[in-house]
């Protein structure tokens, strides 16, 4: 196994060789039929419109091998230090699950010390649940607040959102869990105005216990318990290391802990996600979605491309990126429960592979990762499809599809259900993208060949949801591997903290910052 830059790879070159199929010309009733492959938990992918045949296929897989991709993939769950820059391991895979060897990192078994944290949530989140812990004037909590940001925010908060319709389906009793994120004091403010602090639980969320915007977000909860009267130690606890000052502070109830092993924006499936899933949904709910991650861990093992779901979409993207130039991927999930998932998988994509020097911090000659947006369908359709259909920009369009809603509820409107003329919908989408339509109006003249991919399974389950973000996960780390960049730092967020710091400091010797800082009488 070996490191080299894509264009250093023998495959490459082939590809680049290869000019995309005719989506127009493929695009059938057998193509549609014949191109599933499994992504685990019953969650499979459709690439029949998307601009690649046979040939492109194996060229694919060749390139997959020449990187030696599952291998790579081995290596990490096996505990190699795939985080050049910070020398770390990179073990989000194993917070769900054994995928390879056990790990010993720093004298620990990091698979037990994982386990070990999800016995300790599923205890604690039982007694919240059941009125056991309470709060300081003993009445049961009703509500959970998480405070973080980051992936300390966007993960658990799009993957609650994704089951609060199962979840009043199954009849589950739930928590209300509400998120507090931006240092705007609005963002704090606006959720206090609408929650009983007496029946809430806050879940301070920071690994090294320092973050800025989250201490200042506790502090403002604090002092708001502290003026009706509360004690915040009893309504707070905490997800940070061991290390951190968080850890025995006598300020928290409890704390749960997480290591440098697992970047944020890979901890939903941590106790970063699962001390508030667990609380607001009950541990089973958290254990499913773990379990339906952990099939697709394992699905993700297999080394042929047409077995193995996040490696195909992993790749297809590297062609369109790399070889077509296109320079944006949509995610399109025609389900109202993935509101924020788009939101999360722009931070998993573009903070991984937003990179512009390889794993070896030198520089590189071709395109890395693409700018990541969506919305819900078919809110999407009445904003931004417009460009997505007649744009001069072609856009990767993936779209996430359900055959059943959640809640269950529905009504019939001139002979089709709502969810029917949803699903209705996303088909159109796909076919007008990939047909396109002739017109002597330029005006309404669509060009088609416009690719698009769709992830589908029957309902949005605990376990589909898991394997939902293990794909793109899994799919952002392959093309890390084969564009050779770290997927596991983020330096692109530090620079900018640390000029925050310098402005709350005065901007003493920048006189630029000073300048700009003083619209703000700061």
């Amino acid at each position: 196994m070996n490191y080299k830059n894509l264009d250093r790879l023998q495959s490459y070159e082939q590809l680049k060789s290869l000019g995309p199929a005719s989506i127009k010309a493929l695009l059938n009733a057998e193509r549609v039929a014949s191109s599933w492959v499994e992504a685990g938990s019953s969650l499979r992918f459709n690439w029949a419109a998307l601009p690649i045949e046979d040939k492109h296929l194996e060229v694919l897989q060749t390139l997959s091998d020449e990187a030696f991709l599952i291998d790579k993939y081995r290596a990490l769950v096996n505990g190699a230090v795939m985080n050049t820059a910070e020398k770390r391991h990179v073990l989000h895979h194993l917070a769900r699950g054994q995928v390879g060897d056990p790990v010993i990192v720093d004298g620990e078994d990091k698979g037990a010390f994982y386990r070990a944290e999800l016995t300790k949530i599923e205890s604690f989140s039982a007694q919240v649940r059941s009125g056991q812990v309470t709060g300081s004037t003993g009445k049961r909590f009703t509500t959970v607040v998480q405070i973080g940001i980051g992936g300390s925010d966007l993960g658990p908060r799009a993957l609650y959102l994704a089951l609060k319709g199962w979840a009043a389906h199954e009849g589950l009793a739930t928590l209300d869990a509400h998120f507090i994120s931006n240092v705007d004091p609005d963002d704090a403010s606006a959720t206090l105005s609408t929650i009983n602090l007496e029946e809430t639980l806050f879940v301070l969320v920071s690994k090294s216990g320092t973050t800025l915007e989250t201490l200042t977000n506790q502090l403002f909860v604090t002092e708001a318990m502290v003026s009706a009267g509360l004690d915040p130690s009893a309504h707070i606890v905490a997800v940070t290391s061991k290390s951190s000052p968080l850890a025995n502070s006598r300020e928290v109830r409890q704390a749960f802990f997480i290591d440098d092993y697992i970047g944020g924006r890979y901890s939903a499936t941590s106790a970063v996600g699962g001390v508030v899933l667990s609380i607001a949904y009950g541990f089973e709910t958290f254990s499913a979605l773990l379990d339906g991650a952990h099939r697709a861990d394992l699905q993700a093992l297999k080394p042929s491309i047409t077995e193995n779901a996040a490696l195909l979409d992993a790749l297809v993207g590297v062609y369109l990126r790399n070889v077509l130039l296109f320079p944006s991927t949509a995610i399109l999930p025609y389900s109202q429960a993935l509101s924020r998932f788009s939101a999360h998988l722009q931070q998993l994509d573009m903070e991984s592979n937003g990179k512009s020097v390889n794993r070896d911090g030198e520089p590189i000659a071709y395109p890395t990762g693409p700018v990541i947006f969506g919305e819900p369908g078919t809110n999407g359709q009445h904003s931004f499809y417009q460009l997505l259909h007649q744009g001069t920009d072609i856009v990767l369009l993936q779209f996430i599809g359900f055959l059943h809603s959640q809640y269950g509820q529905d009504v019939t409107v001139e002979g089709s259900t709502s969810q029917e003329k949803l699903n209705a919908n996303l088909v159109a989408q796909i076919v007008a993208f990939g047909r396109g339509k002739e017109d002597a109006n330029a005006n309404k003249r669509f060009g088609g060949n416009r690719p698009s991919s769709l992830l589908f399974a029957e309902r949005l389950t605990p376990q589909v949801l898991g394997a939902l973000l293990a794909h793109y996960e899994n799919k952002v780390m392959f093309q890390g591997f084969v564009w050779n960049i770290n997927s596991f730092d983020q330096e692109g967020v530090q620079l900018g903290k640390v000029l925050a710091s310098s402005v709350l400091d005065g901007s003493k010797g920048d006189a630029t910052l000073k300048a700009w800082a003083s619209i703000f009488s700061l």
